[in-house]
C-alpha cells in the first residue's frame, strides 16, 4: 500500500475516534446540564423516552380578575418519598411512586371550614393542644386512625379532610387533584370537614339522664353555624361540600342543608329535592377485604366456583329479590349462594370464596349499594351486578360495562336465565373484563397521602366535571384579541368543555394553540389544515375533527358534540394535560 494512503487511513481513523468521542461526551453534557440547554424545553421534552420529563413550567402570573378553573399540572417528575415510618394499622401508607406537583396547577382550590374538632378528629378521641383545630398530619403515626371493622367503609370524610390538610405540608407529597387555600375568595368550593358517618355509626344512641343524642346535637350546632354564616348566604350554599356518605348520616339536617353538594354511596333513601345526581356525587365504599395484587390473581381456570354470594338473604324493600335468587340458585352444583355476615371471621371467609370465584353477585340489599361491590372488584371477581337504580362512582370516566355484567331484576328471577347468561361468558370475555378489573380497581383505594386517579382524587376530579357541567352550554360571539379581549376569550375557553377552530382566511391560526394551552378540547373545523409535529403527535386523541360540509349541517356538530360528553370527552381532556407541552 502506498505511504500517502496509508497515511490518509490513519487521519481517517483518528478522525473518526474524535467525532465519537466528541458526540459522547455531548451528549453527557446534555444529559447532566438539560436545563441549560440550548434546546427549547418544548423541543427537549420530545426526544425523552416518556412523559415524565425535568422540564418545569414557568411560574405565569395570572389576572387576578379573571375566575378560572385551575387545572392539574401535566408534567412532573418523581422523587424520593419522605420517610413516613410503618404504616399506620395498614389504613395510612408512605406513598409509593407518588410524584411532586405545583400546587398553583391544582385541579380544585378548597377552602375548609375550620370547625371546632368535635366535629371532626374529636370524634376520634384526638384532643389538640391549646386552641388546635387540626392534627399534625406530616406523620402518619400521629394521626388519629379511623375505626376499623364496617365502620370503615363510610370514612371518605376522613380521606378527604386529611387530603385538604396534607396539600398546605409541602414535604408531603400527594396527587396533585386539590389544594386548601386560606381565602375563601379563591375558592371555587367550600368543603365542611363534619365527620357525618362516624358520627352517626358512633354517636346515634341517647346517651346520659337527658338522653341526649350527640350526633343530633351536632347536626343541629352545624346548621345554625352554616345558615348563618356569611359564606353559605353569598350563594345560598351551592357551592359547599358535605360528605353523608351513610345512608342515615345528616339525617336531620339534610332538608335543610340540601343546595349544598353531597357526597354520598347512592340516592336511595333521599327525595331528589335533597339529593340528586345533578348536584351531587357517589363515591365508593372503601372496601372492607384485603386487596389482591394483580400478579397473585387466580385466572379463569383457577376459580372453581361459577357464581358467589354470601351475605344477609332477607332484606326489606328492593333487597327482597335476593330470597328470590336463593331459592332459584342454592341447589346449581357451581354456585356459592348462603348466608353469612362480615362478623366472626366472615370477611377473611369471603375473601377467600371471592378469590376462587370467576362472577361474585352484587344484589340490592336495603339501599341500591354496598360495599360488596368494591370487596369484589379489589378481589378481582368479575361483578355481577343486579340492581336497577344502582348509581355507580365515576362513571362519567369509567365505563363499567367492560369489567361488569349488569342483569335487570326482573330477568334475574327467570329460572335458568342468570346461569345460562353466566356460563354463556367463555374464558375470553371473562379474561377481557377480569384483566380491566385490575387497571381500574387503583380507582377504588383510598390512600394517605394520596396518589393520581385514586379514589381521594378521582372524588375531586368529580368533583370538578359537577363544576365543569353546570356551565353553559354554547358561547359563540363575535369578537376580537383587543382591548381586552385576550382576557375574555381565555376565561370563556376555561370554562368550556369545547372550542371551535373554524378555518378563516387561512386553514390554520394561533386558536388551536391558545384552545390547547387552556388545557381544553378542540373542535377542528378545516379541510386542508397541517397541524405541528403530526409524526410524533396524535391529535385524534385531543382533538375531534369535523369536516366543514358536515358542520353547517342543521344540528350535526351539536349532536356530534353531544356524543363525546362524559366518559369520552374526559379521556380527551386527560390526554391533552399530559401532551399539550410540545406545542
Amino acid at each position: 500500500m502506498p505511504e500517502k494512503t496509508k497515511h490518509l487511513s490513519r487521519l481517517l481513523i483518528y478522525l473518526i475516534t474524535l467525532s465519537l468521542f466528541l458526540l459522547i461526551l455531548s451528549s453527557l453534557s446534555l444529559r447532566q446540564f438539560g436545563n441549560v440547554s440550548l434546546l427549547p424545553g418544548s423541543v427537549f421534552r420530545l426526544i425523552l423516552a416518556n412523559n415524565t420529563s425535568i422540564y418545569v413550567r414557568p411560574n405565569v402570573q395570572r389576572d387576578p380578575k379573571i375566575k378560572t378553573i385551575p387545572f392539574l399540572s401535566p408534567l412532573s417528575s418523581k422523587t424520593q418519598s419522605p420517610n413516613f415510618g410503618p404504616c399506620n394499622q395498614g389504613t395510612i401508607c408512605p406513598p409509593s411512586g407518588a410524584l411532586t406537583c405545583d400546587q398553583n396547577q391544582a385541579v380544585l382550590k378548597v377552602y375548609m371550614y375550620d370547625l371546632p374538632p368535635e366535629f371532626h378528629f374529636g370524634l376520634l378521641g384526638w384532643k389538640g393542644s391549646g386552641n388546635e383545630t387540626w392534627p399534625t398530619v406530616n406523620d402518619p403515626r400521629h394521626i388519629p386512625p379511623y375505626p376499623g371493622g364496617l365502620t370503615l367503609q363510610h370514612s371518605m370524610e376522613y380521606w378527604l379532610t386529611l387530603d385538604l390538610l396534607a396539600s398546605n405540608v409541602p414535604s408531603i407529597i400527594k396527587a396533585c387533584s386539590t389544594v386548601r387555600v386560606e381565602n375563601s375568595s379563591e375558592a371555587d368550593i367550600l368543603f365542611v370537614p363534619f365527620f357525618s358517618s362516624l358520627s352517626y355509626n358512633r354517636y346515634s344512641k341517647p346517651l346520659g339522664k337527658e338522653k341526649l343524642e350527640l350526633n343530633k346535637i351536632l347536626q343541629e350546632k352545624l346548621v345554625q353555624y352554616l345558615l348563618g354564616h356569611d359564606l353559605w348566604k353569598q350563594h345560598g350554599g351551592k357551592d359547599h361540600l358535605i360528605v353523608a356518605h351513610h345512608p342515615n348520616s345528616m339525617l336531620q339536617s339534610r332538608k335543610e342543608l340540601a343546595s349544598a353538594m353531597f357526597v354520598l354511596a347512592d340516592f336511595g333513601r333521599y327525595p331528589a329535592s335533597v339529593a340528586n345526581i345533578e348536584k351531587d356525587i357517589i363515591a365508593p365504599y372503601k372496601h372492607v377485604v384485603r386487596s389482591i395484587p394483580n400478579g397473585q390473581s387466580a385466572q379463569f381456570d383457577q376459580r372453581s366456583i361459577l357464581a358467589y354470594f354470601k351475605g344477609a338473604i332477607y332484606r326489606k324493600d328492593g333487597g327482597t329479590i335476593r330470597q328470590e335468587l336463593y331459592y332459584l340458585l342454592k341447589d346449581e352444583k357451581d354456585v356459592h349462594f348462603t348466608f353469612g355476615s362480615y362478623s366472626k371471621n366472615g370477611v377473611n371467609k369471603a375473601n377467600a370464596g371471592m378469590a376462587t370465584s370467576k362472577f361474585c353477585l352484587h344484589i340490592a340489599g336495603d339501599t341500591p349499594s354496598s360495599n360488596r361491590l368494591f370487596d369484589i372488584v379489589a378481589i378481582h371477581c368479575v361483578p355481577v351486578i343486579i340492581s336497577d337504580e344502582i348509581e355507580l362512582p365515576f362513571e362519567d370516566v369509567l365505563d363499567y360495562s367492560d369489567f361488569c355484567v349488569f342483569v335487570h331484576a326482573s330477568d334475574a328471577i327467570k329460572p335458568g336465565y342468570l346461569m345460562k347468561l353466566l356460563r354463556g361468558i367463555d374464558r375470553d370475555e371473562w379474561t377481557k373484563m377480569w384483566f380491566r378489573l385490575q387497571e381500574i380497581a387503583s380507582h377504588f383505594e383510598y390512600n394517605y397521602p394520596s396518589r393520581a386517579d385514586d379514589a381521594v382524587d378521582m372524588i375531586w376530579k368529580a368533583e370538578l366535571y359537577h363544576l365543569l357541567k353546570d356551565e353553559e352550554n354554547v358561547h359563540f360571539t363575535f369578537g376580537s384579541y383587543g382591548k381586552g379581549g385576550i382576557n375574555k376569550v381565555n376565561a370563556g375557553m376555561t370554562i368550556s368543555k369545547f372550542c371551535l377552530h373554524i378555518a378563516g382566511d387561512t386553514p390554520g391560526s394561533n386558536r388551536l394553540f391558545d384552545v390547547i394551552a387552556t388545557l381544553w378540547v378542540s373542535v377542528i373545523i378545516s379541510e386542508d389544515i397541517e397541524l405541528t409535529f403530526e409524526d410524533v403527535v396524535d391529535y385524534s386523541e385531543f382533538c375531534a375533527f369535523v369536516h366543514a360540509s358536515d358542520a353547517v349541517k342543521p344540528g350535526y356538530l351539536l349532536n356530534r358534540l353531544g356524543g363525546l360528553e362524559g366518559y369520552e370527552w374526559t379521556k380527551m381532556w386527560v390526554k391533552i394535560t399530559r401532551n399539550w407541552r410540545p406545542l
